[in-house]
């Protein structure tokens, strides 16, 4: 029995979702033999697919019909994300797989609220998340995430790097970790651009799937200071249904097109008011998202209502993705992490070259 011809075998079987192999994909995430017996674990993007038990047949039957000696296989699965390959991003960023802003055209649209119940919700489907606050002027990521301690500080190789505050899984860091409470940042723009880099530079991430940009609104010297530093898989623009806020998104799609950063999708927030009656009231317009979405031929991640229960829950440090994960609001923001999954997936994979074990199931 050997690994090689273990990964023979599995090179020849396709994931279901991004139509390549486990291989290839770097999905073989451990594999473990025992005498006659295996424990693979793999990785696949939607821990909600509908068929395991077929996929877990059709390997478990390659590989016993292939290698006699063999006995017993036990299969495994958790979350696969591809990674992002980037040379610079690797010396930048070692272990972070995708690098993605969270950005809007202008303020008052709820991105900082979208970013933190976003990176919870991509945590509860089992990737690794950090989530860097680079609204440098307005930081309330911390407040949202319920937390009042200060990152720490270790030497790594000889260099002192500072440690990401944790929460809910998720590793933060923000400039209101840094200031006294209650203090203004009066800063010009060089001051905060030097900011960022160094929360990119020189703090210790570690593995990461996804590292998240909560970007402050507009498109200045922050935005043009993260594009230009590390090679960002994409961005994700957020927008309200109103014609204002889709005129500034349209900007910032622009924006980052210029700086050859993708917009991965469009997230329309405060997109309807649920009445208690079951019916929708739009009530800053209907349909400002999908416009977008249908005008540059780019994904609508997902629409968020209005709620109070999600501003409550920021208030109070439990985002409701964590305080009510069977409301309605958290189950929309469940949908959108795996819609974002597999958008980057497929982004990050080149075309198929050769011919593979079709799963027609």
């Amino acid at each position: 029995m050997s690994e090689q011809k273990i990964n023979e075998i599995l090179a020849n079987i396709k994931e279901p979702y991004l139509n390549k192999d486990f291989v290839s994909l770097d999905f073989v995430k451990r594999m473990t033999i025992n005498g006659d017996k295996l424990l693979l674990t793999l990785g696949i993007s939607d821990m909600e697919y509908a068929h395991f038990p077929d996929l877990r047949n059709i390997v478990i039957g390659k590989i016993l019909e292939e290698m006699p000696d063999i006995k017993e296989v036990k299969i495994d699965f958790i979350l696969g994300v591809v990674n992002h390959n980037n040379k610079q991003k690797e010396l930048l960023l070692p272990g972070v797989k995708n690098t993605i802003a969270i950005a809007s055209g202008k303020g008052g649209v709820g991105k900082s609220t979208v970013a933190v119940n976003l990176a919870v919700a991509l945590t509860n489907e089992g990737a690794k998340v950090g989530l860097i606050d680079a609204d440098i002027y307005g930081p309330s990521i911390p407040t949202m995430l319920g937390i009042n301690n200060r990152p720490g500080v270790i030497n790594v190789n000889g260099k002192p790097k500072m440690l990401p505050v944790k929460n809910y899984d998720i590793k933060l860091m923000s400039i209101g970790f840094l200031m006294e409470e209650d203090t203004a940042v009066v800063w010009r723009g060089p001051m905060a651009s030097s900011a960022l880099k160094q929360f990119m530079t020189e703090v210790l991430w570690e593995e990461l799937d996804f590292l998240l940009f909560d970007m402050p609104p507009g498109t200045g010297d922050i935005q043009l200071t993260l594009s230009q530093t590390v090679p960002l898989t994409g961005a994700i623009i957020v927008t309200t249904p109103q014609q204002i806020s889709l005129t500034d998104a349209r900007k910032g799609h622009l924006m980052f097109d210029k700086v050859n950063v993708p917009t991965i999708g469009f997230i329309e927030n405060m997109s309807y008011y649920l009445k208690e009656d079951g019916k929708k009231e739009y009530i800053f317009g209907e349909g400002g998202g999908k416009k977008l979405s249908e005008e540059f031929k780019i994904k609508l991640l997902g629409e968020i209502p209005i709620d109070t229960n999600i501003r409550k829950s920021g208030d109070n440090g439990k985002p409701i993705v964590i305080s009510d994960p069977e409301c309605e609001s958290s189950k929309i923001y469940k949908s959108i992490s795996k819609n974002l999954i597999l958008e980057i997936n497929k982004r990050n994979i080149s075309p198929a070259s050769s011919p593979k074990l079709e799963i027609n199931i």
